[in-house]
């Protein structure tokens, strides 16, 4: 009566293999669309500053009658 003294739980090492692969693969996909989409939150924060500045000169034009000569922005 010879039992089987090796249980059959945990992953095989083929297994392990695939999940490994399958996680590269996704991480291969997702990683350059975030830096997609942290580009366009750059450009739009930009696009947003320039227009706070354009309103700003507009501002100045219309107390000063004329735009500013020069433009410190922080």
């Amino acid at each position: 009566m010879l039992q089987k003294l090796r249980s059959n739980k945990g992953f095989t090492l083929i297994e392990l293999l695939i999940v490994v692969a399958i996680i590269g693969i996704l991480a291969a996909i997702a990683i350059p669309q975030f830096s997609a989409y942290r580009q366009k939150a750059y450009n739009s924060a930009s696009n947003s500053d320039l227009k706070n500045l354009k309103t700003g000169m507009e501002a100045y034009m219309a107390d000063n009658q004329e735009y500013p000569i020069d433009v410190v922005y922080q």
